[in-house]
């Protein structure tokens, strides 16, 4: 039995990415007849239905969605191949993720480091917390990821990146913290769950009996540090995110522990997985130690 051909991935593909058969059509300038037919004999060649139709529109059934991650990893993989017997040089999409603080702080340089050296790849960026990236590689939606220890190794490889100092932030109008005691009742600011410096926070107050009288979710640094310039709650946040968010300097900033201050930042992907854009990456942080 034939294995399912990269073309019919690659028009499976394109009808998803351009949201239906008359614009793949157009963008792989094939007749929309044929465009189907090729659709409908992968259907039954895998026995299962791919699309949908909801209001008129094709839309992706739950194998469909399964199919999907397998092709676009097949068809990277057949890129990557390519690109790697014709000229050695590292070319095409490299999708990474990364915690907000890191996009902020850190990956301007990194990026534009990669661009210069390596101009024909193209960097897409998802950012998230730790967890959620973690979830992204394992399900292939993502390459690889910048995410904070501490994280399960279970099914990754991961290389540091560089070391974060956390530190605890408050509003200018708040009394001094001499201990997590003076911390009770107050309101954490923090990322959704799956974020590891929050979990460091609430982890630091713990060790003293202390529990958030409540946590405000945001989803950016900037909201969480202009929330607790205007004496909203507390929050945890990377020092190196503190020069990059302009509303910084209305904070008054308090040391933690060593045990709790220092975060390290590392490069993850999928066990066994190589590409030479990846490891292109995963030597220029390497030059940068």
């Amino acid at each position: 039995m034939r294995n399912i051909d990269l073309e019919s991935l690659q028009i499976f593909k394109a009808v998803v990415d351009f949201g239906g058969i008359t614009k793949a059509a157009d963008q792989l300038h094939r007749v929309q007849s044929n465009i189907t037919t090729r659709v409908q004999n992968l259907e039954e060649r895998l026995g299962v239905k791919l699309f949908q139709r909801q209001n008129g529109r094709l839309v992706l059934s739950s194998e469909g969605r399964v199919l999907l991650g397998y092709a676009e990893r097949l068809l990277r993989l057949s890129s990557e191949a390519e690109s790697a017997l014709r000229s050695g040089v590292p070319r095409g999409t490299l999708r990474i993720g990364s915690m907000e603080s890191t996009a902020a702080a850190h990956l301007p340089l990194i990026l534009s480091d990669y661009h210069q050296n390596y101009p024909e790849v193209q960097i897409e960026l998802i950012t998230g917390t730790s967890g959620a990236l973690i979830s992204k590689v394992h399900r292939f939606d993502i390459e690889a990821a910048f995410v904070a220890e501490p994280f399960s190794p279970e099914g990754l490889e991961s290389q540091e990146a560089f070391i974060e100092e956390l530190v605890l932030i408050t509003s200018q109008s708040k009394t001094a913290i001499k201990s997590p005691k003076n911390l009770k009742k107050s309101t954490v600011i923090a990322f959704g769950t799956g974020c590891t410096y929050r979990r460091v926070l609430e982890d630091w107050l713990s060790n003293f009996g202390v529990i958030p009288d409540c946590i405000m979710e945001m989803g950016s640094y900037h909201a969480i540090v202009a929330c607790v310039a205007a004496g909203s709650g507390i929050a945890i946040i990377p020092r190196s995110v503190l020069s990059v968010v302009q509303i910084g300097r209305k904070v008054t900033t308090v040391a933690l522990p060593t045990r709790f201050s220092r975060v390290k930042t590392c490069l993850v992907w999928r066990k066994g997985h190589e590409s030479m854009a990846l490891n292109a990456m995963r030597e220029g942080l390497n030059q940068k130690k």
